[in-house]
Parts: structure tokens; C-alpha cells; sequence
């Protein structure tokens, strides 16, 4: 296997990798890679670690080999290890992959001062990792985009300094954090926030209802589905008849249809659909979208008003479908899940529906245009109560019925 032409197609692909170094780890192919800050900068990109996933790593393994897949990834936010030959030093890549990492700064380098106690106080609430002044907040601290809307609010609140998705792709090491607010801060008052200030606060958004479009889309994709993907729909006695969160596991583009198609129109109309407006705000599906209760929303811009936007049919007794993975499986095993969909329930308290849907992968797999006519089949499992459960617990077991759903009745 020529791991050096794999690091070349990688790099090819995706102009945020300014380095990369491929190594056989537990047998298969796994990458170490440096990020192309200004590049990500440029592009607004505060998703980095998802942005190399899925736009370099995955879209390579979309076109290869299963042995030539890579199967694991580092991303190091410092340039890749050298010896004085200039030599990719192979031991310090080791120690990169096990995790062993140590930082450049010592804490005796850290401000001393109350702002950054209380910036650093804040992200203990997200991480477990050790914090120093040189710490990453996403690719050290694993911040993510819920991480981002609540650090922006505490900011606002008790500094009353502004931060964005625009300015915070420039600032993303605690110490340039920590600097930009010590210069533009004008108060000091710490404060918790809380999700529900967060999601409610100036946020006036109106939803547009299209039931009889909805209607018209049941009616064309139903029948078809049954005929072409022999559609096998179970659990329908598991929806509530209240307002819930739908939460399908996702393998195809067909995902978001074929739960449409397979809705109770009841239903269906008072549901609306999370959407990501690179793909579905495109000339293609964009009509669609409009016209199909979707809420289009961009990961790296707006995060706080795309979540109260996907708030706002909870908060008008209205349901709303969030595919917890966030992106499409590459080789049909479950993605992990992102909590936003398990806060919502929290906040709002509003059942969690778990629905597996199975056999789009077969059917209309990543890479592909043209669906195969193999079985699908959709199943809405027992709805999970936020009662007395955490938000982690929440997606935990809404991952956990999915799993073991897909483990115990296989399409395939």
C-alpha cells in the first residue's frame, strides 16, 4: 500500500490541510494532520475537526479501497513533529496518536488576573481536558457548536463583549480568546446562563406552515416508496399525539423523505424538518425545502439564531425532526451523537422519538445519484421522557435503542 500516495490525494482534496502523515495503526491506514488555520480563517470555519473529517477524510475513503480506507485521524494544532533532518519524527507521532500531547506553555505563563479565572471557570463546564493559556478551544478543549453559543453568551452577558461565528474563527486559542475580551470588555459580572435565555432571547422568528404541500409530498412518496424500496414502516403506536423531537438514525439523502412519506399526515403537518443549507439550500433541493417545512441552518454561521430557529416549533406546540449523527453514515454503522437535539428535549420538556431508519445505505449510499431498489425500512421506537434525565442521558439512550434496534432486526 502506498500510504505517501494516500497523504497526496488527501491533501488534493482539501485545501484546509496544510500537513498530513498517513501510518498503519492497528492495521489499517490513520492519519495525522495539521490544519491550514488560514485557510479555516478565510472560509469562517469554526468547525475544524468536522470540516477535515468529512471534506478530506471521508471523501477520500468515498473513492477507495476498503484496505486503503482510513480508518482514524488526530488532528494536531501544532505543526507535524520533525527531526533535525527535517524527517517526520516517528515518535512523537506516536505519542500524538496515544493522546500524549503536552502543551508549549506552563501555567506559571497563564494571565493573572479575574477575567481569565472566569473565562477559564466557564470552560471547566465543557471539558474535562486540562486548560492553559495555549489550549485550542475545539481541537484541545472539544468544544463544539453548542459549547460556542453558550461561551459566546456568558461573553456578552458578563463582559459585554461581542462574539461571533466571523470573529471567533480568528480567535480560537484561549489566550487570543482571552485577549480579545480583556481588550473590548466594559464590565465585569460573571454570570451562569442559561439555554432558555439563550434560545428565546431577541429571537422573533415565524415558521411557515405548507400543509398541503406536506400533504401532496405524503401522497406522491408514499405508494413510490412502497413499490421501488418495498418501504416496511412499524411502531406508529410510539408517537405521541403531543408535541415531540424525531430522531432518525441516517445512512442516505432518502432519510428525510422517506420519514416524511411514512408520517401520519396528522402529524406530519405540525412537523418540521432540521436541514443543512449547503445541501439542501442548493438549486436542486432548495424548492423543496422551501416548501416542505424545513429549517435550513449553517454550521459555521449564526449558530444561536439556527437553533432558535430549530426551537421554535417546540415553543408553538409543534414537532421537529433532528438527525443526531449530523451527517450521513460512510459505511453504515452509527455516527456518534451531538447533544443538541437531547437539550432541546431537556429545555422544552418534550419526548424524544428514536426512529431507525435502514437499508438507505444500500439503497443510495454517499457518492451515489441513482437509488437502488433494495428494501427500507423505518421503525419509530418507544419515546424516550426527559424527566429526571441528563441531557448526556438523553442521547445516550436515544443512541442506545437506535443501536440495538438496528443490531436486533437488520434490514440486511
Amino acid at each position: 500500500m502506498d500510504l505517501h500516495k494516500i497523504e497526496e490525494n488527501i491533501l488534493a482534496i482539501s485545501t484546509f490541510v496544510k500537513e498530513i502523515y498517513i501510518c498503519i495503526h492497528n492495521g489499517a491506514p490513520f492519519a495525522v494532520m495539521h490544519p491550514d488555520f488560514e485557510a479555516l480563517k478565510a472560509a469562517k470555519i469554526i468547525n475544524i475537526e468536522e470540516e477535515l473529517r468529512w471534506y478530506a477524510v471521508e471523501l477520500y475513503n468515498m473513492h477507495v479501497k476498503e484496505d486503503e480506507k482510513v480508518r482514524g485521524y488526530v488532528v494536531s494544532k501544532d505543526e507535524l513533529p520533525k527531526t533535525l533532518s527535517g524527517e517526520i519524527d516517528l515518535n512523537a507521532i506516536d505519542g500524538l496518536i496515544k493522546n500524549k500531547e503536552t502543551h508549549t506553555k506552563e501555567e506559571s505563563d497563564e494571565p493573572d488576573d479575574d477575567l481569565y479565572e472566569a473565562i477559564k471557570g466557564h470552560l471547566k463546564n465543557y471539558t474535562d481536558s486540562h486548560i492553559c493559556i495555549s489550549s485550542h478551544l475545539e481541537l484541545d478543549l472539544g468544544l463544539d457548536s453548542l459549547d460556542y453559543v453558550e461561551l459566546f453568551a456568558f461573553t456578552e452577558e458578563s463582559f459585554d463583549v461581542h462574539v461571533d461565528e466571523v470573529i471567533f474563527s480568528d480567535i480560537m486559542k484561549l489566550e487570543d480568546f482571552y485577549e480579545y475580551v480583556k481588550e473590548h470588555q466594559k464590565k465585569f459580572e460573571p454570570v451562569k446562563v442559561e439555554w432558555k435565555d439563550i434560545l428565546n432571547k431577541n429571537a422573533d422568528h415565524k415558521l411557515i406552515y405548507s400543509p398541503f404541500v406536506m400533504h401532496a409530498y405524503k401522497t406522491l412518496l408514499l405508494p413510490l416508496f412502497k413499490l421501488y424500496f418495498r418501504l416496511e414502516i412499524k411502531g406508529k403506536e410510539n408517537i405521541p399525539t403531543t408535541t415531540c423531537i424525531f430522531a432518525p438514525s441516517h445512512q442516505s439523502m432518502l432519510d428525510g423523505f422517506i420519514l416524511e412519506a411514512s408520517l401520519p399526515y396528522k402529524i406530519l403537518k405540525r412537523t418540521f424538518f432540521l436541514a443543512f443549507k449547503q445541501v439542501f439550500g442548493t438549486w436542486l433541493l432548495g424548492p423543496i425545502s422551501r416548501n416542505g417545512q424545513s429549517i435550513l441552518i449553517d454550521a459555521n454561521i449564526n449558530l444561536k439564531n439556527s437553533m432558535q430557529l430549530v426551537a421554535q416549533p417546540l415553543k408553538e406546540g409543534s414537532n421537529v425532526v433532528v438527525f443526531p449523527e449530523g451527517a450521513r453514515t460512510r459505511d453504515r454503522e452509527l455516527l456518534e451523537f451531538r447533544p443538541f437535539f437531547a437539550m432541546l428535549s431537556k429545555e422544552y420538556n418534550v419526548p424524544v422519538v428514536p426512529i431507525v431508519i435502514d437499508g438507505g445505505f444500500e439503497a443510495l449510499n454517499s457518492g451515489t445519484v441513482i437509488p437502488k431498489p433494495k428494501k427500507v425500512k423505518i421503525a419509530f421506537l418507544e419515546p424516550i421522557y426527559p424527566a429526571d434525565l441528563t441531557t448526556h442521558e438523553i442521547m445516550h439512550r436515544t443512541r442506545k435503542a437506535i443501536y440495538n434496534e438496528m443490531k436486533k432486526n437488520p434490514v440486511v
